[in-house]
């Protein structure tokens, strides 16, 4: 909540000053389409890593939490 409300404000903000979302793109030499080219290269390269860090994670996670002490 908190980083949705502080968004808000900051892009009130900009929008005051007539600032948009291009406007800061143009300035750091991207287009939106590079940007989800960007995104899509980030998401398939981070899902089977997460598929595969799960594979040992979430076994040991139910491990731990069967073999803990049962609650006083």
């Amino acid at each position: 909540m908190k980083i949705s409300f502080a968004s808000l404000v900051v892009g009130a903000g900009l929008s005051f000053f007539d600032v948009t979302a291009l406007e800061i793109l143009a300035r750091a030499g991207m287009t939106p389409e590079q940007v989800a080219d960007m995104l899509a290269k980030g998401f398939s390269w981070a899902l089977p890593n997460i598929m595969l860090g799960s594979m040992i994670i979430v076994p040991l996670w139910l491990l731990t939490y069967m073999l803990r002490p049962p609650r006083g």
